[in-house]
């Protein structure tokens, strides 16, 4: 793991923010707002901003020379000791515009890593975050890897007489392949775990940093999972039982969230993480509609979905924090953007009988409407049925207890195990000649039963 001396310190440091805005690029409403939001969460005060369009970077300093005149004035006039540049930068560029305002430099992709480095506590975020920043930083190399010079490197390796650097990047070679090869166990261990849920439907919050995922969740499910107003105040996956009315329980889980250009290392690295997100049923997308950019949001959540290769997956969009909306007219242009969008306020309540009930037929296509009947010492059956569906109605009789139940065809494995009888009493449908037919009987051992 790095030692605090090699991460970014920005704690108490005075930045000023910078970005580069190419014609290509839309931009409405504050330009630096995200940044000045990731900033903060990282610990610096702000005290200046800077803006340049222009048609292309300049391969040296990325910004114009007079641009990179007017931020070294800054810096001095407001005693600045960092630059927060909003674009991703080369590590030459990065070197050459520190050596033009001499203070130190920093793009978007090495702050989001330090963010993430402070709020990584599990051991599988820690080293998710670790792999993503030697990955970032293995170009940038400058002697910051010595405190690994201990580690043996085995036979065959080359002796003093190596440069520093090469010694300094075969150390953070080793360290990489051996957090890839830890990584892989996790996230073997978390299929295993995930796949074990599989007679239970989940769904997934996904969505934008600070949409409000967290504070859904634990008004959903009091999961009491840690809810601020701050980016990426959740870095690790939490997963409830979540009881819906009139269908069942299904396992709700909260993921890491997600933001504009969201570094490609973080997205490999954080595969076990996202994998409850992966394996999911169903996936609630949480936005947050009193954001004036939701649109550029929802399409941002959109693009990593799909390099996650999980876009295809169903989802529903939930616009959140409706209490916060400063106009009817910005939500209703959502809406109509969006027409089968769900309108909520996790701290209110306000939409949570709407969302129940569009998760509940979403995952509803193989629901059951059974009659089971169970004997009365098998204690394990009857925990089943209430704990995977909604128990409608108890019949106890001496030598069986009859359960009306409504549940998921996935949980269907235990009752076909172990009941007594099985009965569909669904709806019947009603033929063409106005014929109803008899509702089936079904033994414990029908295949009939999905």
């Amino acid at each position: 793991m790095l030692d605090e001396t090699s991460l970014t310190r920005v704690e108490n440091e005075r930045s000023i923010l910078a970005r580069l805005i190419q014609p290509e690029q839309t931009v409405d409403g504050d330009p630096l707002g995200e940044l000045e939001g990731l900033a903060t969460t990282a610990g610096t005060d702000v005290v200046g901003q800077i803006i340049q369009r222009r048609t292309r970077p300049d391969q040296k300093t990325f910004f114009g020379k007079g641009k990179v005149e007017e931020l070294l004035d800054l810096v001095k006039q407001r005693d600045a000791d960092l630059v927060i540049v909003d674009n991703d930068l080369s590590p030459a560029q990065v070197r050459n515009l520190e050596k033009a305002i001499d203070t130190k430099v920093i793009d978007r992709t090495e702050l989001i890593l330090d963010i993430f480095a402070a709020g990584a506590r599990t051991y599988e975020a820690r080293l998710a975050v670790e792999l993503a920043q030697l990955e970032y930083s293995l170009p940038r190399l400058k002697r910051m890897w010595t405190h690994l010079s201990r580690q043996s490197m085995g036979v065959g390796m080359r002796g003093p007489g190596e440069k520093q650097l090469e010694v300094d990047r075969r150390l953070a070679l080793k360290r990489i392949h051996d957090l890839k090869t830890e990584l892989k166990k996790v996230e073997r261990r978390r299929e295993r775990q995930v796949a074990a849920r599989q007679d239970t439907a989940t769904v997934s919050l996904v969505g934008y940093t600070n949409a409000g995922k967290s504070t859904l969740m634990n008004a959903l499910t009091d999961a009491e999972v840690l809810a601020a107003d701050k980016l990426f105040a959740t870095l690790d996956t939490r997963t409830r039982r979540w009881h819906i009315n009139h269908w069942g329980s299904v396992l709700l889980s909260d993921t890491v969230g997600f933001i504009r250009d969201l570094p490609h290392g973080l997205v490999a690295s954080f595969k076990a993480t996202l994998e409850e997100t992966s394996q999911a049923d169903l996936l609630l997308h949480v936005a947050d509609a009193s954001n004036p950019q939701v649109l550029e949001q929802i399409t941002a959540v959109y693009k990593v979905l799909e390099e996650l290769g999980i876009e295809q997956k169903d989802a529903l969009l939930v616009l959140n924090k409706v209490d916060q909306v400063d106009s009817p007219e910005s939500l209703q242009r959502v809406q109509e953007r969006y027409p089968n969008a769900i309108v909520v306020s996790a701290k209110t309540g306000k939409g949570f009988a709407d969302l129940r009930e569009a998760v509940g037929h979403a995952l509803g296509s193989e629901f059951l409407d059974l009659e089971v009947e169970v004997d009365p010492s098998n204690g394990k059956l009857l925990a089943h049925l209430a704990a995977h569906g909604e128990v409608l109605s108890r019949v106890i009789e001496d030598d069986r207890i009859t359960v009306h139940v409504r549940m998921p065809a996935r949980s269907m494995g235990e009752v076909k195990r172990s009941a007594l009888n099985i009965r569909d009493v669904s709806t019947p449908t009603i033929d063409l000649e106005g014929n109803t037919p008899a509702t089936p009987s079904r033994d414990a051992d029908s295949s009939d039963v999905a």
